[in-house]
């Protein structure tokens, strides 16, 4: 199974704010045990590789990605670091020719036809909708089903248990990006056991709207 099937099935991608590497292991075992063996470490803080390092080496099972990666250096020191995945806020043409020349899962952040076609014009067909809330949600996403109907995306940005649903119910949605499960204020406060149980009530959510 690929990266994208993994995130597939998982069907949601916290997005994660480590501002100290030390609450790494206690962020992944907390989603491990909720059922959700996966993170987006975004590289706005010093401690983003090396909390992707310390989570890959206890935590091999855990499929691992960067996110808010702007520059091919970050792209570098991600897959250096252990990264499965390059998420980006916007699509930089330098940073996804560079994956791509390079054979990286990379997830391009977009919110407009024009960008999807360069996307398109690259041999790519699954991109990050970003920021999802404020560029028209689950409405916009539908009406992008219409001229690019093999396209999937992961809005990220705004979501949370009320809208979750309504994303994932999208034929062109695969997954749903978020911090509203791994809020930064969560994790500097070590409260690891309100994550654990908000993303257990995410996915319960979500199994009970399959159902």
């Amino acid at each position: 199974m690929d990266i994208i099937d993994k995130i597939k099935n998982l069907k949601i991608v916290p997005v994660a704010v480590i501002e100290n590497s030390n609450h790494a292991l206690h962020l992944a075992k907390a989603l491990i045990d909720a059922g959700l063996p996966i993170i987006e470490i975004t590289f706005r803080t010093d401690a983003a590789a090396k909390s992707i390092s310390i989570i890959k080496k206890e935590y091999p099972e855990m499929l691992v990605g960067a996110g808010t990666v702007l520059k091919i250096d970050q792209v570098k020191e991600a897959v250096k670091s252990g990264s499965e995945f390059i998420v980006t806020p916007g699509f930089n043409p330098t940073v996804v020719d560079y994956c791509i020349e390079n054979k990286i899962i990379i997830i391009p952040g977009l919110n407009a036809p024009s960008f999807i076609e360069w996307g398109l014009e690259r041999g790519l067909d699954f991109f990050k909708f970003f920021p999802a809330d404020l560029s028209g949600g689950f409405k916009m996403i539908k009406l992008l089903s219409g001229p690019y109907p093999n396209v999937r995306f992961m809005p990220t940005g705004g979501i949370n248990d009320e809208t979750l649903a309504d994303y994932l119910k999208l034929d062109n949605v695969i997954a749903c990006g978020g911090s509203w499960i791994v809020s930064k204020n969560l994790i500097s406060s070590g409260n690891f056991e309100e994550i654990k149980r908000l993303t257990k009530r995410a996915l319960s959510l979500i199994k009970s709207d399959m159902e």
